[in-house]
This record gives C-alpha cells, structure tokens and sequence, in this order.
C-alpha cells in the first residue's frame, strides 16, 4: 500500500476538517464528558473545532491527507505565546451553549499542564472513524516528525485515551502523570524529545 499524499490545508477548509475531527473524536469518553447530550454532541463539537482549526490555520499548521480523511493540526510554541482565537469566549458560547464552561475548564486543565519549553504541540490528530487503523494517523506523524527532527525541535500532546496515548508512544512520546476531568475522564501529556 503506498504512503499517503500529504498536503497543507488550505483556511477555506477550516469548517470541512473541523467537522472531521468532530466526527473523530465524539466517541471519546472526555466528548461525552464535554457534551452529555449525545443528540447535541457532534453539532457542537463541530463548531468548537471549527474555530479551533481555524485558528491553527492562521497561526499553526494544519496538515491533510489528499482525501481529507485525516488531519494533523500543530501549533508552534516558540517565541512569542500565540494569541487566543479571534473573539473566542464570545464564539465558544455560540458554539458551546449550555456546556461553554466544561469547554473552559477543559483549556485550563489544557494550559496548566502545556510545558513551558520550545516545542511544537500537535492540538489534534483525527482519522475518519471508517479509515481509522489504516496508517493514516501514522503517516501524518512521521511527516511532521521528519521535519521536526530536523530541526531539532521537540513535540508535545495530549492524549484523550488509552489508545491514542499507546500508538503516539510507539512515535516517541512519552507519557507524563494523567490530569483528569471532573468525572475522571484522563488525558496524557505526552512529550517527544528532539530527535525522537
């Protein structure tokens, strides 16, 4: 089977792939966490994430597969500290509604435990549930890995499961303690030394 083309989305694209990891990661015991009604939680998370990845459009980097079935996006954490999205608090409450302050907690719990040292931080990686498995993930990691390597530059996650956590282990992420939602739901900071 041959690599995937990997291609720099374009800002137009910022609702399509926001969408993408919507449908990605509403499974997630921290989404159900995030937005219990289960009716609501993919609309939601969709807008969440389009203003998410719009952002990285502008600040970061946001890669895709040709197909647009899976999706890296990264943020530099070097130099100077990126500002929020444009008007955030204002478009997570339109977005989020009724759970706009799980959505805040969540950034604090995200920001007190984001390491304070140069590194890039890949905010999300999704795969289309129906393409999950197929080294899709996989594939936009290493790309990215590449260019980091090169530059001796470290990278930095957090994993939202057991599963993310293990195969980002396998690309040389290690895994500090978990911090936990309220419910006990756990996420992993993860670290990868320059170089892997």
């Amino acid at each position: 089977m041959s690599a995937p083309v990997i291609e720099r989305a374009e800002p137009a694209e910022a609702r399509v792939l926001g969408e993408l990891v919507a449908e990605a990661f509403q499974p997630l015991a921290a989404c159900a966490w995030l937005v219990p009604d289960v009716r609501a939680r993919r609309r939601i998370l969709a807008e969440d994430f389009h203003i998410l990845v719009e952002h990285a459009l502008e600040w970061g980097l946001v890669e895709t597969t040709a197909d647009r079935r899976a999706v890296a996006v990264w943020l530099p954490a070097v130099g100077e500290t990126l500002p929020p999205p444009t008007d955030y608090d204002k478009r997570l409450v339109a977005a989020c509604g009724e759970w706009s302050d799980r959505f805040r907690l969540l950034d604090e719990l995200f920001e007190a435990n984001h390491p304070h040292q140069p590194h890039h931080h890949l905010a999300f990686l999704a795969v289309a549930p129906d393409r999950q498995r197929t080294g899709l993930g996989s594939a936009l990691l290493r790309h990215r890995h590449t260019w980091l390597d090169e530059r001796g530059m470290p990278a930095y996650l957090d994993a939202s499961s057991a599963d993310s956590r293990d195969l980002y282990a396998r690309h040389g992420y290690r895994a500090g303690e978990p911090f936990r939602l309220p419910d006990g739901t756990p996420f992993w900071p993860m670290w990868r030394p320059a170089g892997g």
